[in-house]
Order: structure tokens, then sequence, then C-alpha cells
């Protein structure tokens, strides 16, 4: 099977997801799936006993399934996202449990809570930020070789901190452990759903419920941790612990032998991000994903405060807000088989009108109210966090796979910096919560829209 000799290439190549999808429809009956990869086009068609093969390759036909018995959905793929799902646990759930730190911390090394706050935005930005940098030029590294030395750096800062005394040496510890959490987030989030074809929304699920899961586990494994057996010492033994994971992770999570990776120099990668930044369906896509945790980060700067304003103690406006991220351990799994049915974008599309209706129930003072708001924005944070990587996957060229994800990463780094700061400072001018929750409630319909028009035809 070939690809004939009227197939508009060079309109599929320059076309957006929209412009694709018709032309796939249009060929249909030569190709049931078409990608285009380092200036070759692929056709897959699917046989009666479920195999994939691949046709019209510069090197003739091949098979997906390999010599050693490899096939996408196959045993070994379920094995690389339970191992990556693992992994997954210690890169947000760390990352986003500095709220635990500030007091242990501040008081095992004299460092002030703005001192400590701004070594905790170090890790943040290179957590999101550096990654993405890094992501966009390991697309041509061995997906281990990345893995693996992300488990020497977090095993090599271990047990720094008996050493590190000033805020300086702090903020050298935790930027490295998040650019080292970072780059192991991007590295996974692109890697394993290439493992899969039919399967891979459920797949992408799995993994992104190790992510929601670190976010409900490790805060508190922190917080007993560190109050237990101290700070040095507390670090030392989690940090010991993500180590394994990511090193078991390097062992397990290469590219599929059918996968294409990138052999593209430092310099055409450059020109690649440069001609991406050039067309306005990236620009457009680039803020909606951006905008679609935007609502999040600046969800996560009141929300606390807010629910205690509607009259929860202390304790339990704190459980109201970790069962946001409870629910979304749902929606992680859930949207992944929705994705299987309906399609990434859809799918992300949905999520985005849940988190828009939970977050227009908060303007209603009722506690009755409270607790669906809470379930809605819970499913929409599951649904976006985990759908927008087979989102971009799908629509950019798949060789260059930790380069998609680390670009738009640094789109989400971008909001990280900026929305919290928007959000209380909207709190603290106005004395309310009304034009914060308005702030939220708007990020999510601009990242609605840009996302509509970055993936449908001009």
């Amino acid at each position: 099977m070939v690809l004939p000799a009227d197939f508009p290439g060079e309109l599929y190549k320059r076309g957006d997801i929209g412009a694709r999808s018709r032309i796939e429809s249009q060929y249909g009956s030569v190709a049931v799936h078409v990608v285009y990869v380092s200036g070759i086009f692929h056709t897959r068609t699917r046989f009666r006993n479920g195999t994939l093969s691949t046709a019209g390759r510069r090197r003739g036909d091949v098979t997906t399934e390999t010599a050693t018995g490899e096939r996408p959905d196959g045993r070994r793929s379920w094995v690389v996202a339970i191992v990556g799902a693992i992994a997954m646990v210690f890169t947000f759930g760390t990352a986003f449990s500095y709220g635990v730190f500030q007091r242990p911390f501040g008081e095992a090394f004299g460092v002030s809570p703005v001192a400590l706050s701004g070594v905790f935005a170090v890790m943040l930005f290179t957590f999101f930020i550096g990654s993405g940098v890094i992501g966009v030029f390991a697309a041509r590294v061995p997906a281990r070789i990345v893995l693996l030395a992300c488990a020497v750096a977090t095993g090599a800062i271990a047990p720094t901190l008996y050493a590190v005394e000033s805020p300086v040496g702090l903020t050298v510890v935790f930027a490295v452990l998040g650019l080292a959490l970072g780059t192991v987030f991007v590295v996974l989030a692109s890697v394993v759903p290439r493992w899969f074809d039919r399967r891979r929304g459920a797949a992408t699920g799995l993994i992104f419920v190790g992510n929601g899961l670190g976010l409900f586990v490790l805060p508190p494994i922190w917080q007993r941790t560190l109050t237990r057996v101290g700070v040095r010492q507390g670090f030392l033994v989690v940090m010991a612990v993500t180590a394994v994971a990511f090193l078991l992770a390097g062992l397990t999570c290469r590219r599929p032998t059918w996968a294409e990776r990138s052999t593209a120099t430092a310099g055409d990668l450059l020109e690649w991000t440069r001609g991406l930044v050039g067309t306005r369906s990236f620009r457009l896509l680039f803020v909606g994903v951006g905008l679609a945790f935007a609502w999040y980060q600046l969800l996560t700067a009141y929300a606390i405060d807010l629910f205690a304003a509607r009259g929860l103690t202390a304790a339990d406006a704190a459980t109201a807000y970790g069962l946001i991220g409870g629910v979304s351990i749902i929606s992680r799994l859930g949207s992944g088989y929705a994705t299987d049915r309906v399609g990434s974008l859809r799918a992300f599309l949905a999520s985005l009108c849940c988190a828009a209706a939970g977050i227009a129930l908060l303007f209603l003072p009722q506690l009755s109210v409270l607790a669906v708001a809470i379930f809605l924005t819970g499913l929409g944070l599951g649904g976006c966090a985990t759908l927008y990587v087979p989102l971009v996957m799908g629509i950019y060229d798949p060789e260059k796979d930790t380069a998609i994800v680390g670009v738009f990463n640094v789109a989400i780094g971008t909001s990280a910096l900026v929305m919290p700061l928007l959000g209380t400072a909207s709190i603290a001018y106005t004395g309310g919560y009304t034009a914060a929750i308005a702030l939220t409630f708007v990020a999510t319909l601009a990242s609605l829209w840009a996302t509509i028009a970055g993936t449908t035809s001009a």
C-alpha cells in the first residue's frame, strides 16, 4: 500500500489538525492513518488480526511488531506504562509539596519565609521552563540516558543538605531537583504514549494517574518524614526513594524500537522551534495549553482561604482543596478511555468545560454548591493534565516527542510564574474573592477559545 500520486503532501504537511483530518477522511480508502515524519509519509492499515503495518517508507514496508515480539499495546507496553506511572508519582508530587517545606526548612536553616519562597520559585522555574528547554533538545537523545541522568542527579543531591548552610546552597539544590523532576515528567509523558496505538489514551491516563496520586500522597509523606526524622535525614530518605524510582524508569522506559527518534541537530531543532512559533495555530495552541493549567494555578492561590470564608474550618478547607486533586485521579484514568473513544481534542475541551462550570459555581456561597464545584473542577483538572499530551502529540511530528512536550511545558511554566501572583494580588487589591474567581473563569474560557482556534483550519 502506497500513497496515491495525487495525495496533497505539502498541504498535509502545512495543515493544522482540522485540515489533516479532512485529508485523511478523503483518502480513507487508501490509508487509515497518515503520519508525516522526517520528510516521509507513513501510511498504516489494520489487518483482520488487529496488527498494524506501515507502508510508504523510504526503506520499504516494515511491521510494527519487532523480532522480540514487542508490539503496540502489548505486554511490554503496559510494563513501561506502569513503571512510568510509579516514577510520575515523584514529579509533581514533590514539586508541589513546597508548602510543606516552608516551616521545617525555615527553622532548620534559619531562612526567612520570603527567602524560602524565592528558593521554591527557582525550583518551579527549572521544573517547568528549564525542563521544557531540555526536552526540546532531548528529542535526539535516547530516553534511557536522559532518565538515568535524572536518577543520578536526584541521588547526588539527596545527602547535600548535610553540607548546605546558606540560602544560595538551598537554591542550587532545589534548582537541580526541579530540573530533574521536570525532565523526568517531560520524557515519560512523551515516550510512554508511543508504546501504544489503540489504547494510547488509556495508557496516557494511567501515567497521569501516577502524577495525580503524587499530588495526593507526597505532601503528607513529606510532612510526616520531615517531622519524624528531621529535614536533612528526611530529604535524604525521600530523595533516595525518588532516585530508585527514576532508575527503574531509566532501565525500562526506552522508546519503542518501531518509533522514529529525531536525528536533528541542535540547529535543526532551533529552526523547527522558530518554524512553530511562526504559525498562528501553534501560537494559539501554546496559549490554550498554558491557560488550561493557569486556572488551577490561580485557584491554588486562594482556594483554601475561600473555602474557609464560606464557613469551613481551616482543616476542612485544606481537605476540600485536596479533594480537587483526589477527584482528578478518577478523571485522569477515565479521560484516557474517553480519548480512545471520542479523540483527545473533544475530551480535552470537555475537561475545560467541566472546569469552567465548577469555577462558575464558586460565585455561589452555599456549601452544597461548593461540593459540586469541587467535583467538577477536579474532573476538569484531571482531564486537562492528562489530555494535553496526546492532543499535541497527535498534531505535531511524533519523531520530536520530547521536544513537543517540552515546548508546551514552557507554556505551563510561564503561567505558573504569573498566575499565583495575579490571584493573590487581585484578592489583596479588592479585599474579596469575586475578582479572583472571575479571573479564573476567564482563563478557562480563554483556553477553550484558543484551543479550538488553534486546532481548526483558518
